[in-house]
């Protein structure tokens, strides 16, 4: 399959807003893939995403590229290749041998397939097609019941193994996906509101509300061999596998009283009987050297707040309810925080308690639903507080996708009251509309003071309202620290750059949250 093939549909999906639109066109590609692993590659390029992992290949390197191709002649499993090739180059002279394997694929590619290629190593192809988009695609390319595509990559964990299955066995391909422990399953998620009363809105009976906790979602599974042997497993939410990393969490769940599990819970370091920032314990799970000094300094916590299977049933259609108290039964003494009210002022109450005790907020979760993985939905709806800070546009890069030629990511800094220069917190391109795309780009071109490649830098004078969940340290930008899933929330033409908020308003802010020291 031609890798021509995707970037043109990857450019017709962008160009679109309409989702069914989009679904046809990944669908009339994926129907024209040669083979069920080229269906896989397809499945994964339109969705913006690599089979590898790491390629080794930063920003820098993809700076300067070789002259693009007059016509295309890649394929996507020669794209494949060259990147797993390039993934495994290590030692001595690796950095130099990576990159000769880049330019030869990138002078093989067009000026499309450049741009399309630079996107996907980045992860910054950003066209709308979002996992959903693709399992209705694949639905309707191979004439199958959406139900069925959207639970077998629940359960298979891979839109794009999905993809493969339906190529080289059609919809009879989809019975080889089912609930087993020891292979991970999409997390299901939760919408967001912007406050409890919100997330209560038509509600007419008991809701659970568990705490929040800002630590590492795992998904912990027990598995018991013929021979009697007991193993566990542990997944991030993205299903990579750190068991080796987690000793507390194995010892804690082969202490369980069962033979089989699958466990949805939170992983996180507690010091004095409060959270540390999440750094530190996205620090202590993300690291394998050396595990046994990192445990000595930064113990684990592990909670767990659903269970999905149990000793050979299994509990993901049954209603909330029904899994809370088989998870109750199994891991009672490992809950998270958690109550089940009818009134709106206990639940605000609890939400308080909380904060207060130094959590993110609180999920609100429906008691009669099903465990939806994989999607977002108003069966668990999160709350937490919302900060926000109005700061200054540095710099703004240039879109991909469907925003190909306007201005896109925003460079974001708080001003330096004893410099009057800015520092810059980080970046972002959530949370604008189109018009608010159209506009700041005319705005930023009539601001610009010089540009590179992909960026244009401006004068610091338009200030932005940016909400964000939190801070983290950072040695990456000047300030040290940066902001966390940080948005657009409008553009205030009613300050000047003197008036956004400073530096040390940040700073104060990270050291209330436990970032910063005192």
């Amino acid at each position: 399959m031609l890798l021509r093939v995707v970037v043109d549909a990857s450019t017709r999906v962008g160009a679109t807003s309409s989702r069914l639109a989009k679904r046809a066109v990944i669908a009339e590609a994926i129907r024209s893939a040669h083979s069920p692993e080229d269906a896989e590659l397809a499945a994964l390029y339109l969705s913006g995403t690599l089979r590898q992992r790491r390629t080794g290949i930063g920003y820098r390197s993809l700076q300067s590229l070789p002259i693009a191709a007059a016509e295309s002649s890649l394929t996507i499993a020669d794209v494949d290749h060259a990147l797993e090739t390039m993934s495994t180059l290590a030692g001595p002279g690796s950095a130099t041998r990576r990159r000769e394997h880049l330019e030869s694929l990138f002078g093989r590619a067009t000026e499309d397939e450049q741009r399309f290629l630079r996107g996907l190593i980045t992860g910054e192809v950003r066209q709308g097609a979002l996992d959903g988009v693709l399992l209705d695609a694949l639905a309707e390319a191979f004439e199958v019941p959406a139900a069925r595509v959207r639970r077998a990559a629940m359960l298979g964990a891979s839109s794009a193994a999905v993809a493969h299955a339906l190529t080289g066995e059609g919809e009879a391909g989809l019975d080889r996906f089912s609930l087993t422990p020891g292979s991970p399953v999409r997390p299901m998620l939760a919408s967001s509101a912007a406050d409890l009363p919100a997330a209560w809105e038509g509600r007419s009976g008991p809701a659970a509300v568990d705490g929040k906790l800002d630590g590492i979602r795992i998904q912990a599974h027990l598995v018991t061999d013929d021979d009697g042997e007991r193993r566990v497993t542990v997944y991030t939410r993205s299903l990579d596998d750190i068991t080796a990393r987690l000793p507390e969490v194995v010892e804690v769940v082969l202490g369980l009283p069962a033979s089989a599990l699958i466990l949805d819970g939170e992983a996180l370091v507690m010091q004095d009987g409060r959270p540390v920032p999440f750094q530190d314990s996205a620090s202590r799970t993300a690291s394998s050297a050396d595990v046994e000094t990192l445990r000595a300094r930064w113990p684990l916590t592990v909670m767990f707040f659903d269970v999905l299977h149990r000793d050979g049933e299994d509990l993901i259609d049954l209603p909330t309810a029904d899994r809370f108290a088989a998870l109750e039964e199994v891991a009672g003494a490992y809950l998270v925080p958690r109550t089940v009210t009818d009134d709106l002022a206990e639940a605000e109450d609890f939400a308080a308690r909380m904060l207060a005790a130094g959590h993110e907020g609180v999920v609100v979760k429906d008691l009669d639903i099903p465990y939806a993985a994989g999607r977002r939905g108003a069966g668990w709806v999160k709350v937490k507080p919302r900060h926000t800070l109005d700061l200054v546009v540095l710099a703004v890069e240039w879109g991909s996708g469907r925003r190909t030629g306007l201005l896109s990511n925003i460079h974001l800094g708080a001003r330096d009251p004893r410099t009057g220069e800015f520092v810059m917190l980080g970046k972002t391109f959530k949370g604008m509309t189109d018009e608010m795309l159209a506009w700041q780009t005319t705005r930023f071109l009539e601001l610009e003071r010089s540009r590179s490649r992909y960026a244009v830098h401006v004068r610091p004078e338009q200030v932005v309202e940016i909400a964000f969940d939190g801070l983290q340290r950072s040695v990456r930008y000047p300030g040290g620290v940066a902001l966390r899933f940080a948005r657009v929330l409008r553009y205030r033409d009613d300050k000047t750059a003197d008036e956004a908020d400073t530096i040390d308003t940040v700073h104060e802010l990270a050291r209330r949250m436990g970032v910063l020291e005192s």
